[in-house]
């Protein structure tokens, strides 16, 4: 075989390198693999300073969250900033063809907006908030979550997630003490903000009555509660109540409930981060009101 028959192994690997870094980004998409942090020394930027926003522009960064946004009707586009690589894996069409401005960038472009922390993967999108949503934006769904100041983005973008991998109608939290809509919200919830009302009341305790007149059982779930989950269930509309990540359901929200609930746990810890928790009580629920149907 002469030399310029030989296959081109550097071609061939190049080729197969391509493959494998597509299959990763997809299961990083889906979920299934968590993505990497990267090397934060060599992006580091201690001159950073957050953008001055007004209150109606957010900044949405990363593939599958960008996706989402402009899959969703009810966002208000202002413009898309993305890199040559990451255009073509949203795979939206011509630039010129879109109904907004796009922009290319460099990713060193993007990381001078949003920081050297962000995890944005050469995509992002200035936005108007999503409208605001009241208890009456409800879905006719019989599942419902409702947090009680917990204030973690990273931890409402996860239970947003499971939220809709479960079919809940709504997440119902406070105006105060609670994650405004944000990159880091959107990013968390991995495209799930755009397809469930997040609802934030001045009132926890009246939306909790009100819930409770369109035939809710409101569930508090506490380490301490009198019985477990499993056999708390009552009816056939369920409202799950999660308090914060440190004190739990405050007083006058446990007073409001229905019922107080624990998730029982035979190992030698006693308590999940409230997101693991919403998961778990989002199944039991599921399981419940599928028994109840039938």
């Amino acid at each position: 075989m002469s030399k310029e028959d030989r296959p081109d192994k550097s071609a061939r690997d190049t080729h197969y390198a391509t493959l494998r870094r597509q299959v990763r980004d997809a299961k990083r998409e889906r979920g299934e693999i968590p993505t990497p942090q990267q090397d934060r020394r060599s992006r580091r930027n201690d001159d950073w300073t957050p953008p001055q926003l007004s209150p109606d522009v957010v900044y949405l960064y990363g593939l599958h969250t960008v996706r989402a946004a402009l899959d969703n009707r009810e966002r208000k586009l202002i413009k898309l900033t993305v890199t040559q690589n990451a255009f073509a894996r949203l795979d939206i069409g011509a630039a010129e063809s879109l109904p907004y401005p796009v922009e290319m960038a460099s990713p060193q472009d993007i990381d001078k907006v949003l920081g050297p922390d962000a995890i944005h993967q050469g995509v992002m999108l200035e936005t108007r908030p999503l409208p605001a949503r009241r208890l009456e934006a409800l879905k006719e769904s019989p599942l419902l979550l409702v947090l009680d100041q917990v204030t973690d983005p990273h931890n409402v973008g996860a239970i947003m997630r499971s939220a809709v991998a479960f079919e809940a109608g709504a997440i119902i939290t406070t105006q105060r003490h609670s994650p405004t809509e944000s990159g880091v919200l959107a990013k968390s919830a991995s495209g799930a903000l755009e397809m469930i009302p997040y609802i934030q009341v001045t009132n926890l305790a009246d939306a909790l009555g009100e819930l409770h007149r369109l035939g809710f059982q409101t569930i508090g779930l506490d380490s301490e509660g009198p019985q477990p989950l499993e056999g708390t269930f009552a009816g056939k509309k369920v409202a799950l109540v999660l308090g914060s990540e440190g004190k739990g359901l405050r007083q006058k929200t446990r007073e409001t409930c229905t019922a107080l609930a624990r998730l029982d746990m035979p190992g030698a810890i006693k308590s999940l981060n409230v997101s693991n928790a919403a998961a778990i009580a989002l199944y039991a629920s599921r399981r419940h009101l599928g028994d109840a149907k039938g």
